[in-house]
């Protein structure tokens, strides 16, 4: 069978335990799964009978595994090629591009003669210059930043340069300009994955907050990725959520972008009623944003339910030739208190379909590229990406 369209649904952080060499990235013993399966808001029984549970390495450990008869997907665990743990290089990885090094990261700040030249280019000072994990930036920033007029500037454990600004003070618009032109600086050793704008609302410390209005500007991938295979043989790549940002639009035919996951979610839905032929690539924030991120496992579990609550509408909407895929770029253990960065971790890879057999077992996979052959196989694509693609164990 040649699939017609294919739903890449990423579930962003949504680790299933940690890979042999987690420990050199500071992450042994890490498992977001393991460490949400047990909260009370926890439900996947959908999830449970397209595999999740029958994976090598969670089998056994995490969940009861479905019986054969129960089972409607197949199933694969993933490990990572690259050296890396990001959102940037987990996303390039799965579109068939490994990263050999990792991005660059300024755990004591960014150097003066970066911040000269970005004050030179945009006309705005900084503030801060610190990394920082979450909203408390804000409140340690936020007034004096409106005093001053300066701007924000903080990075995190990620390769990230972000700048939050009030939209009092500098509007969106504004603030996405002196992004881009972050953007142009940053190359070569100040070569980040991510420009983050964060946006935020309020007039003192007790009431700032962020507004739904982040945008990342990435660098471009160093190489063709399978969205550009895809478009050059003429097939949709659609982007829902961020992944115009992640990719810099490259190999990106449409963008729709999404605020969180229930939008990203209504977005995908309604793209199964459209027709077209290629590739949905929907990437699912809140997971890693709003949970793993600000170490709440509750909030992920409870996040987990709703996708598995979603999945049985979208499934039946679902066409003859369609593919569902759904798999993750990373983990972010939310019990994890030594950081709260994310952690290097196994990822799951889910397919099902009328055109997939149900109930195969696929193993550990090396790399995230294992998902850019499998979809450009199942679209009849030829490419030549990393990993091994397992189109050919699952066809009917």
């Amino acid at each position: 069978m040649k699939a017609k369209r294919v739903f890449l649904i990423v579930l962003d952080s949504f680790g299933i335990g940690a890979e042999p060499d987690a420990a050199a990235f500071g992450d042994a013993g890490t498992n977001t799964l393991g460490a949400i399966a047990g909260q009370e808001a926890f439900r996947a029984e959908t999830l449970k009978k397209l595999g999740l549970f029958n994976i090598e390495g969670v089998r056994g450990a995490v969940g009861t595994p479905a019986a054969q008869g129960e089972l409607i997907g197949s199933f694969a665990r993933l490990r990572e090629a690259s050296a890396g743990k990001d959102t940037t290089i987990g996303h390039w990885e799965m579109a068939g591009l490994v990263s050999p090094q990792p991005l660059p990261t300024f755990p004591e700040g960014f150097p003066p003669e970066l911040l000269d030249a970005f004050t030179a280019k945009t006309g705005y000072g900084v503030l801060c210059n610190k990394p920082y994990s979450g909203t408390q930036v804000l409140t340690d920033y936020g007034e004096e930043h409106l005093k001053t007029g300066k701007l924000i500037v903080y990075t995190s454990a990620d390769s990230v340069f972000q700048i939050a600004a009030n939209e009092a003070l500098v509007p969106v618009e504004k603030l996405y300009d002196i992004c881009a032109q972050a953007r142009g600086l940053l190359k070569g050793p100040w070569g980040v994955g991510r420009v983050i704008a964060r946006p935020f609302e309020g007039d003192c410390a007790a009431n700032f907050k962020r507004t739904p209005r982040r945008h990342d500007f990435s660098l471009l991938p160093p190489a063709p990725t399978m969205l550009d295979a895809l478009r050059a043989a003429g097939l949709a790549t659609i982007g829902v959520g961020k992944i115009h940002d992640i990719f810099a639009g490259q190999g990106i035919g449409k963008t729709l972008r999404t605020a969180n996951n229930a939008e990203g979610m209504a977005t995908t839905l309604a793209l199964a009623d459209e027709e077209f032929t290629g590739l949905v690539y929907t990437n699912l924030v809140d997971f890693d944003m709003l949970y793993g991120h600000r170490r709440d496992a509750a909030g992920y579990a409870a996040a987990t339910a709703a996708l598995d609550a979603w999945l049985p509408g979208f499934m039946a909407r679902m066409q003859p030739d369609d593919v569902l895929m759904i798999t993750a770029d990373h983990g972010c253990d939310p019990s994890y208190q030594k950081t709260t960065d994310h952690t290097r971790e196994y990822v799951p890879y889910l397919l099902y379909g009328a055109g997939v057999r149900a109930g195969v077992d696929l193993g550990t996979r090396y790399s995230f590229g294992t998902v850019a052959d499998t979809v450009c196989q199942a679209l009849g694509v030829a490419v030549d990406v990393a990993g091994c693609g397992v189109w050919g164990a699952l066809a009917r």
